[in-house]
C-alpha cells in the first residue's frame, strides 16, 4: 500500500488538528473523504479542508471501496458500534479516545479488530511523543528508588453545559473526555500488569445539577502494583481550571511533568534525588507534534505491520479502571443507555 486513504466520520472540531493538518506533512497518508449527520455541515468541512468526496451517510463512507482506513472523532457513546461497523467493512480505524464507552465495548472492539485482522489504535496521542517514552525510561532505571505514590491530572474548562460532551447518552462527563488520559498516563507510570492490577480504594464525583449520572469533575484514589498509592484527577468545570501534570515519589526522588498531553508545546520536566535536581531537555525532535507522530504511527501499523503503542486491546484495561471510579463513586457506567446512531 503506497498511500493510505482515510475517511472522517463526522465534522469534528478535533479532526483538522488530529488528522488533517498531519496527513498534509505525512506523504503515505492521505484524507480522501468525509461524511457527517448534517450534509451541509460536510460539504463546508471537506472546501476549507481540501478533502475531495463527501459521501452521504457514515455507513456510504465505510462501504467505500477506495478508502483504507476510518478516522472516527465521533462523540464518545458512537466510538464502538461504529468502529466495529468499519472494522468489519474491512477498515483500519484510527478512533478519538476513549475508544469505547465501558469496558465489554473495548473488548468487544478488540475481539472484532483481532478477527478481521486489521489495525484498529485509540488516540492517545501524547503516548507517540518521547516524553512518554522518557518518562517510562527514568522509573525503569531505577533512579527514584521505590515508587510509593503518583498523581496524574487533567482538567480544562468546558463552561458550556449543552456540550454533547456532558450528555450521559453519548458517554460523556469529566472521567470519561478528561480523565481517560489522566488513567492512561497513569497505567504507562505504574507499569501495571494482569497479575497485580490497579485497584480503585475511594472515587469522589462532582456531578451536573440538571444530570446527576454526569461528572463534571472526578478524583480517585488508587492501589497501585508493589504497594504504591495514586490518586488520579479529572475536571472539566471546578476550580481545577487547568491543570496535566505528573508527580511520581519514590523514595530516592521525585520526577514531575507539566504538560504531557502536548509537550511538542511548552512543558516542563525536572528530576530530582537525593543527590541532584535537573530539567530534562528532550532535542529537536521532541518538538514534532504529538498528532503528527501518532498519524505517522498509524500509517506504520497499517504499511509496515509495526505494532501501535496503543491499540485496541489497550482500551480494555484503561476501560476497566474507570468503570471502576465510576462504581465507587457511586454513578452509573457509561453506555448503559444506548447511543442514538
Amino acid at each position: 500500500m503506497e498511500r493510505i486513504r482515510i475517511g472522517v466520520l463526522g465534522a469534528a472540531r478535533i479532526a483538522p488538528a488530529a488528522l488533517v493538518k498531519p496527513a498534509r506533512l505525512i506523504p503515505q497518508v492521505r484524507v480522501a473523504a468525509i461524511a457527517a449527520r448534517d450534509p451541509a455541515r460536510a460539504d463546508a468541512f471537506a472546501r476549507r479542508q481540501g478533502i475531495a468526496r463527501v459521501h452521504p451517510s457514515y455507513d456510504a463512507l465505510i462501504a467505500d471501496p477506495e478508502l483504507d482506513a476510518v478516522y472516527i472523532p465521533l462523540p464518545n457513546g458512537l466510538h464502538a458500534h461504529w468502529t466495529i461497523r468499519a472494522l468489519e467493512a474491512g477498515k483500519h480505524v484510527l478512533c478519538e479516545k476513549p475508544m469505547a464507552a465501558n469496558e465489554a465495548e473495548a473488548q468487544a472492539i478488540a475481539d472484532a479488530a483481532k478477527h478481521a485482522g486489521l489495525v484498529a489504535m485509540e488516540a492517545f496521542h501524547y503516548r507517540y511523543h518521547p516524553l512518554a517514552n522518557r518518562m517510562r525510561e527514568i522509573l525503569d532505571d531505577g533512579e527514584l528508588g521505590e515508587i510509593r505514590r503518583i498523581s496524574t491530572s487533567m482538567c480544562f474548562p468546558l463552561p458550556l453545559l449543552g456540550d454533547i460532551r456532558y450528555r450521559y447518552d453519548l458517554a460523556g462527563g469529566a472521567l470519561m473526555d478528561a480523565g481517560c488520559y489522566a488513567v492512561h498516563l497513569m497505567r504507562l507510570l505504574a507499569g501495571d500488569v494482569e497479575t497485580d492490577p490497579i485497584e480503585v480504594s475511594h472515587a469522589h464525583a462532582l456531578t451536573l445539577s440538571r444530570d446527576r449520572r454526569v461528572d463534571r469533575a472526578m478524583s480517585a484514589r488508587l492501589r497501585l502494583p508493589g504497594g504504591a498509592t495514586g490518586t488520579v484527577h479529572a475536571s472539566m468545570l471546578s476550580r481545577r481550571v487547568l491543570d496535566m501534570h505528573a508527580h511520581v515519589v519514590g523514595t530516592r526522588g521525585e520526577m514531575r511533568v507539566l504538560n504531557y498531553l502536548m509537550p511538542h508545546l511548552p512543558h516542563r520536566f525536572t528530576v530530582r534525588t537525593d543527590k541532584h535536581k535537573r530539567r530534562e531537555h528532550l532535542g529537536e525532535a521532541a518538538r514534532t507534534s504529538t498528532y503528527r507522530l501518532q498519524l505517522q504511527a498509524f500509517a506504520d501499523a497499517i504499511r509496515l505491520g509495526e505494532s501501535p503503542l496503543t491499540p485496541a486491546a489497550d482500551a480494555v484495561p484503561t476501560l476497566r479502571i474507570m468503570d471502576a471510579i465510576y462504581r465507587v463513586a457511586g454513578l452509573p457506567l457509561r453506555g448503559e443507555t444506548p447511543a442514538t446512531h
